[in-house]
């Protein structure tokens, strides 16, 4: 049973002043006449991050907070916070992002309108105005992936033989349509279409939840939606510190970065094994697992993504 029209989920992990910010773009919001709850999640912050929310007094909506004890990532923390909530929709949103005042309610409507979408997500834009990859993606097949590191895709774009990871071809479409995946960084989905395939998958510590998410919705039969229309402002990669554009803002510790790079490769795997393999020949899929070890290597020499 839903007690609310939306419930939204705010994980945090020492990201105190984007998480306030984000918090307040909420508030400022138009809801129309939406009852609406927020819940903050916060892995085991050390950065001040969890006495400011019990400081934090919010009567717009129904607020609450849990403190946990460890930093169980990405999936395992959400689904913490989910279990505390009714709404008929979920927002899953991070908290190094700002919402428009329109964003919430016409994405709201758009569910509404449309039964058969299970899960969708506006463009997040870095800082810089460009669009974050991660809201407008195809799966990762070998042959996207393939395309996608190599560069192949940078040097066609808007190919659909070489741009399949990132639906490239799909990018100048300003109306709603369908993806593949979309980033867990605002993620708005259908209780009812999350509960069919068991919410975050806890195997992903970090990174490749959200395409894991998508793709069992897309097998139950759910659409995947990107709605160019509105836009979300997303600085990506605070909590973790190993985005490129936003690695001189995080206040992310050595020990931190690592994880999050070990994850990154990590997730790759855990996909792979779990999705693609028994569909590929046994010396394909040693060729892929042996190219996401190497990207690995790279990544934790590099320090970054």
């Amino acid at each position: 049973m839903t007690n609310f029209d939306l419930s939204i989920v705010v994980l945090n992990f020492n990201s105190s002043s984007y998480l306030l910010n984000c918090l307040n773009s909420i508030k400022k919001s138009h809801l129309l006449n939406l009852t609406i709850e927020v819940l903050v999640v916060d892995n085991n912050s050390s950065d001040g991050s969890q006495e400011i929310l019990k400081k934090t007094k919010i009567s717009e909506f129904k607020f609450k907070y849990i403190l946990n004890t460890d930093n169980y990532g990405f999936s395992k923390g959400n689904n913490i916070g989910v279990k505390e909530t009714s709404g008929k929709y979920v927002l899953f949103l991070n908290p190094d992002t700002c919402v428009q005042k329109d964003t919430i309610k016409t994405i709201y409507k758009f569910m509404e309108n449309n039964p058969a979408v299970g899960v969708c997500c506006p463009r997040l834009d870095l800082p810089d105005g460009t669009l974050t990859s991660a809201s407008h993606r195809g799966f990762p097949t070998p042959w996207n992936s393939f395309t996608y590191f190599s560069g192949l895709q940078k040097l066609f774009p808007k190919s659909k033989l070489f741009s399949g990871y990132t639906k490239g071809w799909l990018l100048d479409n300003d109306k709603p349509h369908e993806v593949d995946a979309i980033s867990g960084g605002f993620f708005f989905i259908r209780r009812e279409a999350a509960e069919q395939v068991g919410w975050w998958d806890d195997d992903y510590f970090l990174f490749g939840e959200d395409i894991d998410f998508c793709y069992r919705l897309k097998e139950k039969g759910w659409k995947v939606m990107f709605l160019p229309e509105i836009s979300v402002l997303h600085y990506h990669g605070i909590s973790s510190g190993i985005k490129k554009h936003s690695s001189n803002l995080s206040l992310a510790s050595e020990k931190t970065r690592l994880r999050a790079l070990k994850a990154s490769t990590e997730a790759m795997k855990i996909f792979y094994k779990k999705h693609y393999q028994k569909k590929y020949p046994y010396l394909l899929n040693l060729g892929v697992l042996f190219g996401v070890d190497v990207l690995n290597f790279l990544r934790r020499r590099k320090g970054s993504i």
